[in-house]
C-alpha cells in the first residue's frame, strides 16, 4: 500500500475549480513547479497540463482568473506564445517556441458559450483553456504567453510557467498500457467506496457499467478501452465527477466500439492509500499523483491517445467513432 500523506495545490485556482489536483507523498519534491506568474491584479494563467514531454504533439490546459476577485475568464478562444526560458542548456534568454490559439472547454454538462472571452462566476464558466498539437523542442521550462480580448476589459495579457521533460513519466501514446488488475464490481472484500468513492455516501456504485472490466482483461481480449481515472467524492478540482459522467454517457453510445471503465484513486481516502491501479498508471517516479486522467487503449494493448485535467467530449467521441466495431462481448 502506498500513503499518500498531504496534498499538493494551487490554493486560488483549486478553490475555483480550473486545475487538477495534484497528490504526492513526502518522499522528494515535485520534479517542477507548475503554476501562475504575473501581476496581482489582472489577468492571471494557471498550467493546468503535467507531464509534457519533448518531441511529440500534446495538448496544454490552463485556467485564467481575473485577481483580485478570482473570478473566471471562460468562452471563446485566446492565443498563446510558448518561450524556452530554461534548459540543460540554460538558456540565457527566452528563446520564441511555437504559437496557438487555445478553445475554451467547459466541464461536462456546463453550457458552452460562442462569445468570446467573457469574466465569469465558476457557476456560469468552469473550464479550461486547451491548446491542441503544441511540440516543444526542447526540454526545460516554458513560459505560455496568453492574450485575450476580454468583454468589458480589452486586451490582457499573463504568462504561466511549465516544464518539459525529456521523456514521459506516465503512458503516453504508443506505449504498452500497463495490464492492470483495477478493482471491478467483481472485486471480493473490498469497500465499495474503492471502487468507486461515491458510493461512500450513495451507498451503491452509481455507474456499475463502468466497473465490469479490469484493464488487464480488455488487453488480454485485444479489446480498445477507454479508461477514467478520477476520485469524484475527493476530487480538489471538481473536474472528476463530470468528467466520469462524460465517459459513463460515451459507454452507452459506443458500447460497440471499446469497454469504459473507472478507476477510483483512493483505496482508503480516509487513512490516504491509494489504489495500486492508480499507482501503476498516475505515479511518477518521485511520489506525485496528479488526476484526472482519461487514456485510450487500441485494440493492440497500446496507448492510442490521453487527456490529462479536462478534456473535449467532441475530441474524444471523434476517436471513439474511428475505432471499427468489436466482435461481441463475452
Amino acid at each position: 500500500m502506498v500513503r499518500v500523506s498531504r496534498l499538493r495545490t494551487v490554493t486560488a485556482i483549486l478553490a475555483l475549480g480550473v486545475l487538477a489536483v495534484a497528490c504526492s507523498s513526502d518522499d522528494g519534491e515535485p520534479p517542477q513547479p507548475t503554476g501562475p506568474t504575473g501581476n496581482s491584479s489582472g489577468m492571471v494563467a494557471f498550467a493546468a497540463s503535467t507531464d509534457l514531454y519533448r518531441g511529440d504533439p500534446q495538448r496544454l490546459a490552463f485556467g485564467l482568473v481575473i485577481m483580485p476577485d478570482n473570478s473566471l475568464v471562460s468562452f471563446g478562444t485566446v492565443d498563446v506564445a510558448f518561450s524556452l526560458v530554461g534548459s540543460a542548456a540554460e538558456t540565457a534568454a527566452p528563446a520564441p517556441g511555437p504559437t496557438a490559439t487555445a478553445t475554451f472547454v467547459p466541464t461536462f454538462g456546463m453550457p458552452d458559450d460562442s462569445s468570446g472571452p467573457v469574466v465569469t462566476s465558476p457557476t456560469e464558466g468552469r473550464g479550461v483553456y486547451e491548446a491542441t498539437d503544441v511540440v516543444f523542442d526542447t526540454a526545460g521550462f516554458w513560459v505560455a504567453e496568453v492574450t485575450a480580448d476580454i468583454e468589458g476589459l480589452g486586451p490582457q495579457a499573463a504568462q504561466a510557467t511549465f516544464a518539459v521533460l525529456e521523456h514521459p513519466e506516465l503512458p503516453a501514446p504508443g506505449d504498452e498500457a500497463p495490464p492492470t488488475q483495477n478493482l471491478t464490481v467483481d472485486s471480493k472484500g473490498v469497500p465499495l467506496a474503492a471502487i468507486d468513492s461515491r458510493a461512500a455516501t450513495a451507498g451503491e456504485i452509481p455507474d456499475p457499467e463502468l466497473h465490469e472490466w479490469t484493464i488487464a482483461r480488455a488487453i488480454r481480449e485485444g479489446r480498445p478501452a477507454l479508461v477514467v481515472f478520477a476520485t469524484p467524492v475527493f476530487c480538489v478540482s471538481r473536474f472528476c465527477g463530470p468528467v466520469t459522467k462524460m465517459v459513463e454517457e460515451l459507454s452507452h453510445r459506443y458500447d460497440d466500439r471499446a469497454v469504459f471503465i473507472h478507476v477510483e484513486i483512493w483505496e482508503d481516502h480516509d487513512t490516504q492509500v491509494l489504489n495500486q491501479a492508480a499507482i501503476d498508471w498516475l505515479q511518477t517516479p518521485n511520489g506525485d499523483l496528479t488526476e484526472p486522467w482519461l487514456f485510450l487503449i487500441g485494440a493492440d494493448g497500446r496507448v492510442v491517445d490521453r487527456w490529462g485535467s479536462m478534456w473535449s467530449e467532441t475530441e474524444v467521441e471523434s476517436e471513439l467513432e474511428a475505432l471499427p466495431p468489436m466482435k461481441a462481448k463475452r
